[in-house]
């Protein structure tokens, strides 16, 4: 008898993940956040206070371009899947093939052509940023949707993806501390240092391209894949199983929830420091700092408190503690604008990000578990278009911030005042602002804990009797050659 049945587990046989195989994997996301970051904390900003465009524009505008995304990101996901993987493997060469690309959209999305910002400008200025933003989108699906679907062949542990998932996490937030950094000096109390932006956009952006690079020369597919079949239909066959699945679709829906709560506070938080609280500079990014400075520690716990209690189990329970955060900001409106008032605000910042980036952490390695859940049960594994349903979910997500962001900003009348010039508002402007700014994320996450909680399926036992399950299937191949 063998004494050591771990070297018969074919999982095992494409596992065993080393230090250096974390950081690769991690430096996608640190590439992708460099960039994405650019527009969830200062796009927003830019578009009204520079180039004075309608809110309302601005949210149409990010609307279509979800919308677009519907038929976009589920070629990308069947192309992934389908077509024959070169000698770098299936997922792994997206990385070098969008990381140009990526960069240079973002670069111009930031370019302010002469003109632009006048009243004369208005249609020129709105078919240029349609065109850059949609080119960023594009770019960012093409690498967004392989690399999500990367971590399925890196590894087959279920520990080391928990992993995987914390390190991603991690690389991601790395690479929004940049952009919160340019946010803190080109944000100022007076308006936009354009000029700071730009070189801050540029620089940026290079970062981006590096750490892409990096991260295609490092990683490695262990799992061998097998392009799926093209025949008719296949697509909404595969669509019609992702729907169908309890895990993959609740998984989903709390990731949007979760991705319009970020992206809301990244984006509207700005506004609020700004013009409620009267701070410039480096107080604009703090919010944000605070609420994913929990992760520098969390990241050591949250894989150690997922095994022990499960992945659902903690980031449920992490999530309800983040709804409270921000449901007691709305109190402070009772306390006024002054310093106190603001820092009680930051302190429910900090609580918010303890209990968010417990879901944050965890949830890569819980879709990986939704699709391999769907490979048990249906014997089909379509890890492209899985990440492409997954992904199309949080753009949703944006679509929501954006509604959220600009219909608070229509609501108490920002268009009218800054068109003109005149960045003041009246108190009962400022109270709209502060009453949505702290209000709109409480609901969001009060959902998330919802959905995780009661209808996400699995649990610690169901996760383990899913690793059982997974072995005995990829054995039953193995057997059938």
């Amino acid at each position: 008898m063998n004494e050591n049945p771990a070297k018969e587990s074919l999982i095992a046989k494409v596992s065993g993940l080393k230090g250096k195989d974390y950081v690769a994997y991690a430096l996608g996301d640190t590439g992708c956040c460099l960039a994405f970051g650019l527009v969830t904390t200062l796009l927003q900003r830019y578009y009204t206070d520079v180039l004075l465009l309608n809110p309302l524009f601005i949210m149409i505008m990010f609307v279509a371009a979800r919308l677009w995304d519907a038929v976009n990101d589920p070629i990308m996901g069947r192309i992934c899947d389908s077509v024959k993987p070169s000698r770098w493997g299936r997922y792994r060469p997206w990385l070098l093939y969008g990381a140009l690309s990526l960069a240079l959209s973002a670069v111009l999305m930031f370019i302010k052509w002469k003109g632009f910002g006048t009243s004369s400008s208005t249609i020129g200025v709105s078919i240029y940023v349609t065109a850059t933003y949609v080119l960023f989108g594009m770019s960012y699906t093409v690498i967004q949707i392989p690399y999500g679907s990367l971590a399925s062949v890196v590894t087959l542990d279920d520990k080391e993806r928990s992993k995987l998932s914390v390190w991603r996490s991690v690389g991601a937030a790395i690479g929004s501390v940049p952009v919160l950094a340019l946010s803190a000096i080109a944000f100022t109390t007076s308006g936009v240092n354009y000029s700071a932006l730009l070189i801050g956009v540029i620089a940026i952006s290079v970062c981006s391209l590096v750490m892409l690079l990096f991260s295609f020369a490092g990683n490695k597919e262990r799992v061998k894949t097998f392009p799926q079949k093209t025949e008719k239909g296949a697509t909404k066959k595969a669509f019609k199983i992702l729907f169908k699945s309890k895990s993959m679709l609740s998984v989903s829906i709390a990731s949007t929830l979760l991705f319009a709560g970020q992206l809301f506070i990244q984006s509207f938080y700005s506004y609020l420091i700004n013009y409620y609280f009267g701070k410039g500079g480096i107080w604009t990014a703090v919010p944000t700092v605070l609420t994913y400075l929990p992760m520098a520690f969390l990241m050591f716990f949250t894989p150690k408190l997922a095994r022990k209690f499960g992945k659902k189990e903690v980031s449920a329970l992490g999530m309800v503690v983040a709804a409270v955060a921000n449901l007691a900001m709305v109190f402070l409106l009772f306390m006024g604008r002054g310093d106190a008032a603001l820092y009680a605000f930051m302190f429910f910042c900090l609580l918010s990000g303890v209990g968010m980036n417990f879901f944050v952490l965890q949830v890569w390695a819980m879709v990986a578990d939704s699709i391999d859940e769907i490979e048990v049960e249906t014997g089909g594994r379509d890890d492209g278009t899985a990440y492409a349903f997954f992904m199309f979910f949080r753009k949703f997500g944006q679509v929501i911030s954006a509604i959220a962001v600009n219909a608070t900003l229509l609501g108490m009348g920002y268009f009218s005042t800054v068109s003109t010039g005149v960045f003041e508002f009246s108190q009962s402007q400022l109270k709209i602002m502060f009453i949505l700014a702290t209000l709109i994320p409480a609901l969001l996450f009060g959902g998330m804990a919802i959905v995780l909680s009661i209808f996400y399926p699995l649990s610690k036992t169901k996760v383990e009797e899913l690793q059982e399950a997974k072995e005995a299937h990829l054995k039953d191949l193995a057997d059938r050659g």
